[in-house]
């Protein structure tokens, strides 16, 4: 009982460093695609240093690491939406978007996954739109086109997050964070010259602090506790804690931005409207026995992907 108490404390650090990772992204003045380059560089180049990863670089199957390495670019694609969501509104705005997340997967997993779709996963999917629509209808018009650039990385984590679970226990969950960042990593070096604004930009002293920290301490770090916080949960209970995610990126922002002075009151609502949904997802799917799969912890922002 010890093990799995403090197994949940972990998990719930985890879920609040993965929180504060919208703050870094409204704090770093880098643009969003240099900000998810050099993040995605950081962790890939250091999870290689690692002698285990490179082992199983070298013993994985050429088709897996294919599979592996297209997963990585729609990773990329989410974290590049996911911050530029945050720098075209804010760090609440992103946060509320990526909670969707866990909505889009319920509809699009069953036709990546080929299992019977359940009609259960629709009527989540139906009760969140009034949420939206009071989210939009509460912040300032300039802000709409980062929810729309929110909600696309919504439905990208789940896309990703799907086809992971086709390739769950392929391999080491290391392994696969570093092909899949690497990967990324090339794939927004190739998409950037067909993207406007600056593409690679050497960040200042302020910026590589926060870097470092975005790549480490909101990366690397959670990813080494959730590992072995897993061993001790469940499925069901490591998905409510990690359902927690945009309430502790909009508890930082309200504390440490003061983002509530730009939205308004049918903005909250709607936020708990979407989260209700979000949190009656696993309590219709709810499988005790069922442990969780560290493979996915990787690579999201919203780590909510996790069934």
């Amino acid at each position: 009982m010890q093990a799995v108490t403090q197994a949940r404390l972990q998990i719930h650090f985890c879920v609040l460093l993965w929180g504060f990772t919208a703050i870094l992204g409204k704090l770093i003045t880098l643009p969003a695609l240099p900000l998810v380059w050099w993040r995605m560089l950081l962790v890939a180049g250091s999870l290689l240093l690692l002698a285990k990863v490179r082992r199983g670089l070298k013993a994985m199957p050429a088709r897996l690491r294919w599979a592996y390495a297209g997963i990585g670019a729609l990773v990329s694609l989410h974290w590049l939406t996911f911050y530029a969501a945050i720098k075209l509104a804010n760090a609440s705005v992103a946060a509320t978007c990526i909670a969707l997340g866990p909505v889009f997967l319920a509809l699009v997993e069953p036709w990546i996954a080929g299992r019977k779709f359940d009609p259960r996963e629709l009527l989540i999917g139906v009760a969140v739109v009034p949420g939206v629509a009071l989210v939009a209808g509460g912040v300032p018009a300039d802000m709409r086109l980062g929810i729309a650039i929110g909600t696309l990385s919504a439905l990208l984590v789940a896309l990703f997050g799907a086809f992971n679970k086709r390739f769950v226990d392929r391999a080491d969950p290391l392994t696969v964070t570093c092909i899949e960042l690497g990967t990324g990593t090339l794939f927004l070096t190739l998409l950037a010259p067909l993207l406007p604004g600056p593409a690679f930009v050497l960040p200042g002293a302020h910026d590589t602090a926060l870097l470092l920290l975005l790549a480490f301490g909101c990366t690397l770090l959670p990813f080494a506790l959730a590992l072995v916080a897993l061993r001790h949960l469940s499925a069901f209970g490591t998905q409510m804690v990690t359902n927690l995610e945009p309430v502790y990126a909009i508890a930082l922002a309200i504390l440490l931005l003061g983002e509530q002075h730009q939205l308004d009151g049918k903005f909250y609502l709607g936020v708990a409207i979407i989260l209700a949904a979000v949190f009656a997802h696993p309590l219709l799917h709810r499988r005790r026995t069922e442990p969780a799969q560290p493979e996915l912890l990787g690579t999201a922002e919203s780590h909510n992907v996790i069934e």
